[in-house]
């Protein structure tokens, strides 16, 4: 018996090294670019002066970190910053309902072509850069876009409408531009849920007379609710993480104001004014978002009794 059990053992050891080995390549890719790379922070406490080496730069300590809150100027461009940060974050937030209502709603169609185009045609824009849709954008929207010119010569307008080089609405134009291409990726996710979820709870509920509107409000959106908290907890952790890439490429002289989120700010900073002051706002960035994941992760296990990490 004692050979068995230790043959057993050898067996499951053998098994999870492994296990272990195939999940390596993953964990250096992991440490190659989510921690590596903070070494770079070091240079948020010299007053470093490209191109010359950081040993030839000036140690300046924490001046960087007290100019932030020191200047007038600066701390007013911050609030106007946290403000875009926030706003847009909370739209995100707001909006995340609707990939579950896409996906419950996408799960209904009984033609099975049908529902493969229609999750293929809006999975697909997670996948153009957002390069490519300003372009589509600025070929639709600009003075002499479709849009303006289908306007004007109809008559509906005298003038064309500013879409892009205005100040006008940016938040909710920029939120119709992320609702748009991340709404069918966002829904994959619920999808999955929705295929594992006990085919005999909806036979029991149809021998029990229930229609599809009740089978979707009583058993699929229940089911799913789990899977949204989770998210929409990282989507709070990730509060002021908005990206940089939709905001940079759609920004101009005239929407700058409101449309400058904090990860685009410390681009701008770091590309245009001083790297080491844009190192230390991004310093704060990241203090200040594991922080919240620490406390919603927190908050999680005190309420649903699970953790998230």
């Amino acid at each position: 018996m004692k050979t068995t059990q230790t043959g057993k053992s050898a067996r499951v050891n053998a098994q999870s090294r492994r296990l272990f080995y195939c999940i390596v390549p993953f964990i250096i890719l992991c440490f190659m670019f989510s921690y590596f790379p903070l070494h770079g922070w070091i240079y948020a406490f010299y007053d470093y002066k490209p191109p010359l080496k950081l040993s030839q730069c000036e140690f300046v300590g924490a001046k960087w970190f007290t100019m932030i809150f020191a200047n007038k100027t600066q701390v007013a461009q911050m609030v106007q910053v946290m403000k875009n940060t926030f706003a847009m974050s909370l739209l995100g937030m707001a909006t995340s309902v609707l990939p579950i209502g896409f996906a419950i709603f996408l799960n209904e169609i009984n033609c099975k072509w049908f529902r493969t185009l229609v999750q293929t045609l809006t999975t697909l824009p997670n996948f153009i850069s957002w390069v490519l849709v300003y372009s589509v954008a600025f070929s639709l929207f600009t003075d002499s876009g479709m849009v303006n010119t289908l306007l004007v010569d109809h008559g509906i307008i005298t003038a064309p409408i500013k879409f892009l080089d205005s100040d006008a609405h940016t938040y909710l134009w920029m939120t119709l531009w992320n609702l748009w291409k991340g709404l069918g990726w966002g829904a994959i996710m619920y999808l999955a849920s929705i295929a594992g979820i006990d085919a005999e709870l909806y036979e029991a509920a149809r021998v029990d007379g229930a229609n599809r509107f009740q089978l979707m409000r009583h058993i699929t959106l229940p089911c799913l609710m789990p899977t949204f908290f989770v998210l929409l907890m990282l989507s709070v952790a990730n509060f002021l993480n908005n990206g940089m890439d939709q905001y940079y490429v759609f920004q101009n002289s005239f929407n700058k104001t409101h449309i400058q989120v904090l990860d685009l700010y410390v681009y701008n900073i770091g590309m245009g004014s001083s790297m080491s002051l844009g190192t230390a706002i991004s310093m704060l960035k990241s203090v200040v978002s594991v922080t919240l994941l620490m406390l919603v992760n927190f908050v999680s296990k005190k309420t649903r009794g699970e953790s998230i990490i």
